[in-house]
């Protein structure tokens, strides 16, 4: 059995963001500032101006940078799937971390949920990676040291296993 896999489609995130940055009248700066305003108190090293405003020309961006903006936006990581006309399920709803909290995707859960998904379709790592754009074997065995993984491609590990990708974001503490 192959997943339909949709395409998580960054230049239409950028376009959200750009959109809403205008519609708030900031700029790039100040957006900047808003995104980065949970990264206060954390060791953790805030998101560049440059990163945002270069995502629009990038395939692929840092899933912490990703899942930083879409908070910000209160949308969900679905919603920027190609042919995704629907409205958000609860379930794809990002978690709110509450100040001086950011999020992150738990790459050893979603590498628990892909072997469980493989071994119930009595796959091999190789034939996952077969259905899955992008990726070898040694990505996916990968994920279980993460931490971190990037848009699109987290999208495609998310709907192989049939989660939402909010399934496996964390919140990262101190």
């Amino acid at each position: 059995m192959t997943t339909t896999l949709r395409r998580f489609e960054m230049k239409r995130l950028y376009e959200a963001l750009d959109g809403a940055r205008r519609d708030r009248e900031l700029t790039w700066a100040g957006l900047v500032a808003e995104i980065n305003k949970p990264f206060d108190g954390t060791p953790s090293i805030p998101i560049s101006i440059s990163t945002v405003k270069g995502m629009g020309k990038k395939s692929s961006v840092t899933g912490a940078v990703v899942l930083q903006i879409l908070r910000w936006l209160s949308r969900t990581p679905e919603s920027f799937l190609s042919r995704n006309d629907a409205a958000p399920l609860d379930s794809e709803s990002l978690p709110e971390p509450g100040p001086g909290r950011i999020l992150r995707f738990d790459t050893c859960a979603m590498h628990a949920a892909i072997d469980a998904e493989r071994r119930k379709r009595r796959m091999t790592w190789k034939e996952v990676a077969n259905e899955l754009p992008g990726f070898t074997e040694s990505m996916l065995n990968n994920l279980v040291n993460g931490p971190l993984i990037g848009f699109p491609r987290v999208m495609l590990l998310s709907q192989w296993v049939g989660r939402p990708a909010a399934s496996f974001v964390r919140v990262h503490r101190r």
